[in-house]
């Protein structure tokens, strides 16, 4: 590109500036470069979150200085809008002369047409389009293989001892890593099974490993047999399941404080499908969507999952959920925490409150009964003074539940 500027500057001074730019240069991009190349075949990529990519494998081509081999082609509505084939030859460019992508097709090359595959090309899972609460159908096919597929494995397993989940120290994304690479971790089942499975591998013992030693080693066995007993709502957000984060595991714990109860409820809904009894126990809990509950049935469906959460429950312990205080002051309320909490984390403050029988929310509305506002609380402190919500500090909540 070229930036093209007033040459004097006693103008330059007199133009000045707006916010983000002066008013005497403008900045022109050069049209991208294209070219012309035959499109060989369409093969699929699976990303960390499970969605399905298709992507042009090109005859080489030079494309403003660099040779082309690969292009993005988005997803399957994009392929059929252009109406590429294998055999086709196509235009490409490097959009913002970094990303190639196949802009249209020149020669019909006479080729079948292609369709998107409905299984995931690396573990075999259903790989589906979701339909969300409009009824609007996702542009992009995902896997539902879950922490079984090879593609999704470190990242899952990544978030599965992850703070907000099992919060395994000394476990964390470098280890992850280095474990899956070893081929001693695919699953999380196997967390529990590290000192077994390093030993059925052939490995020498964990302590010998570069970056071990014996009290480090020792430390992460005993991190992990602490974390054999877990809680309700943890477990549930550790297993990654789109769609059912942590509150959403929150919100499921606190209706049917028991794991079996839950999961029984789960399998009759995959079994019997959306318009169940069991399917509307689970939509029907206030702040659950139809769009969660058909994850768990998508996840509950796949032979992988339920494979591997049987092995994950034989190692573990679910931990009931407390049933929330029906006396509390707080109890059927919905507060929203903001601004700086200087007496507890974020995470604490939700959890207590969760436990009192209040639900929280991460945004004002006319829903909202309560604000407690910390230091630099902004628009959500504004927002509340106009709906006139009662807002108090950190201390007063305290105040408000201290014999609770």
């Amino acid at each position: 590109g070229a930036v093209l500027t007033v040459d004097s500057l006693r103008d330059q001074r007199e133009l000045g500036f707006v916010s983000r730019a002066p008013r005497w240069a403008i900045a022109h991009k050069f049209p991208a470069e294209k070219a012309t190349t035959e499109l060989l075949g369409i093969d699929i990529q699976v990303g960390r979150t499970g969605s399905l990519t298709p992507v042009a494998r090109l005859q080489p081509v030079t494309v403003g200085g660099v040779v082309v081999s690969n292009a993005t082609l988005h997803n399957e509505d994009e392929i059929a809008r252009l109406g590429v084939k294998p055999g086709d030859t196509v235009e490409v460019q490097r959009a913002g002369d970094v990303i190639p992508q196949v802009l249209r097709v020149v020669k019909d090359g006479g080729g079948a047409l292609w369709t998107m595959p409905h299984q995931c090309p690396i573990c075999g899972s259903d790989a589906v389009r979701e339909i969300d609460a409009k009824g609007e159908e996702d542009v992009r096919r995902r896997c539902t293989g879950g922490l079984v597929c090879p593609a999704q494995a470190v990242e899952r397993l990544k978030h599965f001892v992850s703070r907000k989940a099992l919060d395994i120290d000394g476990l964390g994304a470098k280890q992850i890593q280095l474990f899956h690479e070893k081929g001693v971790l695919k699953g999380p089942q196997d967390i529990f099974r590290l000192a077994e499975a390093i030993e059925a591998a052939g490995l020498p013992p964990l302590e010998e490993w570069d970056g071990f030693g014996k009290v480090s080693a020792r430390k992460l066995f005993d991190a992990i047999d602490a974390h054999r007993t877990v809680p309700f709502a943890r477990f549930l957000n550790g297993l990654g399941i789109r769609h059912v984060g942590q509150t959403t595991s929150q919100l499921f714990a606190r209706t049917f404080l028991a794991w079996d109860a839950f999961w029984t409820t789960v399998v009759s809904a995959a079994e019997e499908g959306e318009g169940s009894e069991a399917w509307e126990a689970l939509a029907g809990i206030d702040g659950i969507g139809a769009t969660a509950v058909n994850a768990l049935c998508d996840f509950e469906r796949e032979a992988h999952n339920r494979e591997m959460l049987a092995a994950l429950l034989s190692e573990l312990t679910i931990e009931d959920e407390a049933k929330a205080a029906s006396d509390s002051p707080v109890a059927g309320k919905t507060i929203v925490f903001t601004g700086t909490l200087e007496r507890m984390t974020r995470d604490e403050a939700k959890a207590r409150a969760g436990a009192l029988g209040a639900k929280v929310s991460g945004s004002v509305s006319k829903k909202t009964d309560l604000i407690v506002a910390g230091p630099g609380a902004g628009s959500k402190l504004k927002k509340a003074a106009e709906l006139g919500i009662q807002t108090m500090t950190e201390d007063e909540w305290f105040d408000l539940i201290g014999g609770a």
